[in-house]
């Protein structure tokens, strides 16, 4: 009942749930006790209401944030509960006392220094709001970005303000109870004066050295940079907040270009998801700027997701313009029309190329380019289950296994995503499978965004991984080795304790607001590479943490999914770019017809699972998997694998990363070609017309 009502309520835990009942209660407590009226009645409901409003606001809490959505904000809460505190005056009899007509002229003034507070908060937000932010970029030399406002002055700014009301609530209060006003316009000055000193402080930072240049000034300075730097492939996405995994997985591709690389973001909370990386960024969330910018020498742009924003850039004729995607899968996303638009379409492999020709949606060709796919480097191969310590169970085998569903999609389509028909069927049959396997449960991070069925059956995917996770540590026949799962969660905690200092977090260290982490945001190669072995450190260690045969649920951007992938030996997934990845492990792996169409007709549409055993929602077929993974040698679809991972992901030799750079170098000489011989003809314009004119005059 209770993660029902939490559910509802979207709360984070039960003391958030108890704290957003006891602020709810507490204001009718609180009329209640001015109508009686009782003053340590009231002080008491007023203590609730003031602690339960601040954790719920620390907590960032959902339900807290939707209360101005029905006319019960932050501002409107404190003005009731100063009005119940008149109204309790009154009641005491006290209405025509000094005190009354105080608590009355106090709570106007504070309100009227509502006011210019929150003018000048909004002020200084704004102006330090860069036109561009950037990182990896060195602004510093070229313009002067003053320090941000201190922390305390402008993070959630208004309940700080608002809550300078409690000197004032405290001493009308205590004058209500000793029948003494000295007390109360103590309070009242406290309170007032707290609020007039609360502006004063702010107001430095609207005017003087304290304010970052204007817009004009930034953007000369981002194209003075540009003309040095001289970037020559882009790199540009945008997206929602949600999507940051796209651009990210592009990250270090970028890095190991042979041209020099160049990011362009549209969105500020796409820079702010952005993972670490040594490319230098530029985020230019208005068309007119990134339309303005001094972009002519780039050569070759490349686009990660089809959105509406690439037009802002795909009308530049300088450069050429590829869609390399976010994933190569069977998908309808795969084959969009809109990649039309570009001059390239990149794929991974022979397939990539074959599904636009079957799709016919007008992409040539000769427009094609088979690059690979530089992200899967890092996906390990498969030589079987290894014995002795990989398993816990009594024969020192237990084959990992991972459900990696997709998301319910935008369509409602029943074939996107296994988890709503089959997840359940899928999990139940392997946490019972004899002799045992271990689940790992890794969702899409946009599982339940769209349907409310996929959500709840991805929570009760999750509490039967949990649940056989208990009942497991309770069986004998899985023996934990407690003191090296201890020492691996020690490390764990060093490490994260370092990641923390080195990025900042925690330690008073972290950028003041986006045009302090605009000016300071060059990257310390010494961290960057120190950041990288520890992640590396990080992964192994979390993998030691807990027995080899636990079931998991794995959510969040760490572990990463190719982790997942090399330390499993199987995997369940669905039509999306996770099996097309998973295929470069030589892995064997299963996939949902959640729409069932049938197994020869799912394979003959989903070029990815023609090497995989085709499950229905029953998942009935699951024993086949997992006997493939128990005995390689009468694995029936092995070969099958490898033929489909060369049509699918390409030749191991050259590597991606060579093929793309190729694909780059070869891209940049046509645009480059092109530029010059547009330089040429428009040369020979004006001799054209001269001449024209010439045979004009002699007619």
């Amino acid at each position: 009942m209770i993660s029902t009502a939490i559910r509802v309520a979207r709360v984070g835990s039960p003391a958030e749930l108890a704290a957003a009942a006891l602020m709810i209660l507490g204001f009718p407590a609180l009329m209640l006790a001015a109508l009686v009226p009782s003053v340590p009645a009231f002080a008491a409901a007023a203590a609730v209401t003031y602690l339960a409003d601040h954790y719920l606001h620390r907590k960032g809490s959902y339900l807290v944030n939707r209360l101005s959505k029905v006319r019960a904000g932050l501002s409107i809460r404190f003005l009731i509960r100063q009005l119940l505190l008149v109204l309790l005056l009154a009641r005491l009899g006290l209405a025509d006392d000094l005190i009354y007509y105080g608590a009355i002229a106090c709570f106007i003034a504070f309100y009227g220094l509502q006011a210019p507070h929150g003018a000048l908060v909004t002020l200084i937000r704004n102006r330090r709001r860069m036109p561009v932010a950037t990182r990896n970029v060195d602004l510093a030399s070229r313009i002067r970005i003053p320090d941000a406002p201190p922390r305390r002055l402008l993070h959630r700014s208004a309940e700080k303000m608002l809550h300078l009301d409690l000197a004032a609530v405290a001493g009308i209060l205590a004058s209500a109870a000793l029948e003494s006003a000295v007390a109360g316009f103590i309070g009242i000055g406290v309170t007032v004066g707290l609020g007039c000193l609360y502006v004063l402080a702010l107001v430095p930072y609207v005017r003087g050295r304290k304010v970052p240049p204007n817009a004009e000034t930034v953007l000369a300075a981002v194209d003075d940079w540009l003309a040095e730097y001289r970037p020559e492939t882009v790199l540009y996405f945008s997206g929602s907040k949600d999507s940051a995994y796209q651009v990210n997985m592009w990250l270090e591709t970028m890095e190991q270009l042979d041209s020099k690389p160049l990011i362009i973001l549209r969105e500020r909370v796409i820079l702010n998801n952005l993972a670490p990386t040594t490319v230098p960024v530029i985020c230019v969330p208005g068309g007119v700027h990134l339309m303005n910018l001094d972009l002519s020498n780039v050569r070759v742009a490349l686009y990660a997701a089809n959105v509406g924003k690439n037009i802002h850039l795909l009308r530049v004729p300088t450069m050429k313009h590829v869609f390399i995607g976010h994933g190569d899968s069977d998908k309808l996303a795969s084959v969009n029309p809109y990649s039309k638009v570009y001059d390239e379409v990149w794929t991974a492999g022979r397939a990539g190329r074959d599904r636009y020709a079957i799709a016919d949606v007008g992409v040539r060709d000769d427009d094609i380019v088979e690059v690979g796919r530089p992200q899967l480097a890092p996906i390990q191969g498969w030589n079987g289950v290894p014995e002795g310590p990989r398993g816990g169970a009594a024969d020192g085998r237990c084959p990992t296994v991972l459900y990696a569903p997709t998301w319910e999609g935008w369509d409602g389509n029943p074939g996107n995503t296994s988890i709503v028909l089959a997840g359940e069927n899928i999990v139940k049959k392997l946490v019972k499978a004899d002799p045992p396997v271990r689940v790992l449960y890794k969702p899409h991070p946009f599982t339940g965004t769209v349907s409310k069925e996929a959500g709840a059956a991805h929570r009760r995917i999750t509490a039967l991984v949990e649940q056989a996770a208990t009942e497991r540590a309770a069986d004998s026949r899985f023996p934990a080795d407690s003191a090296a799962q201890a020492a691996a969660k020690a490390e764990l905690a060093r490490i994260e304790a370092r990641l923390a200092e080195l990025s900042g977090k925690g330690n008073g260290n972290a950028k003041g607001d986006e045009a302090e982490a605009t000016r300071d945001g060059l990257v310390d190669m010494r961290k960057h590479e120190e950041i990288a072995r520890l992640r590396g450190e990080w992964n192994d260690a979390y993998w030691r943490s807990f027995p080899v045969w636990e079931h998991r649920v794995i959510t969040g951007a760490e572990p990463r999914l190719y982790d997942c992938f090399n330390v499993s030996d199987a995997m369940v997934s669905d039509i999306s770019s996770v099996v097309s990845d998973f295929i470069a492990s030589g892995k064997p792996y299963a996939v949902t017809d959640s729409a069932e169409v049938g197994v020869e007709e799912f394979k003959r549409a989903n070029t990815a699972v023609r090497a995989a055993t085709i499950l229905s929602n029953s998942a009935a077929e699951l024993g086949e998997l997992l006997d493939a993974v128990r005995d390689p040698a009468a694995d029936p679809l092995a070969e099958d694998r490898k033929d489909l991972k060369r049509y699918l992901l390409g030749p191991d030799e050259p590597t991606s990363i060579v093929q793309f750079n190729t694909a780059v170098a070869n891209l940049a000489i046509k645009a480059e070609t092109r530029n010059v011989a547009q330089e040429s003809r428009l040369a020979a314009v004006p001799e054209q017309r001269m001449a024209t004119a010439e045979d004009d005059v002699t007619a």
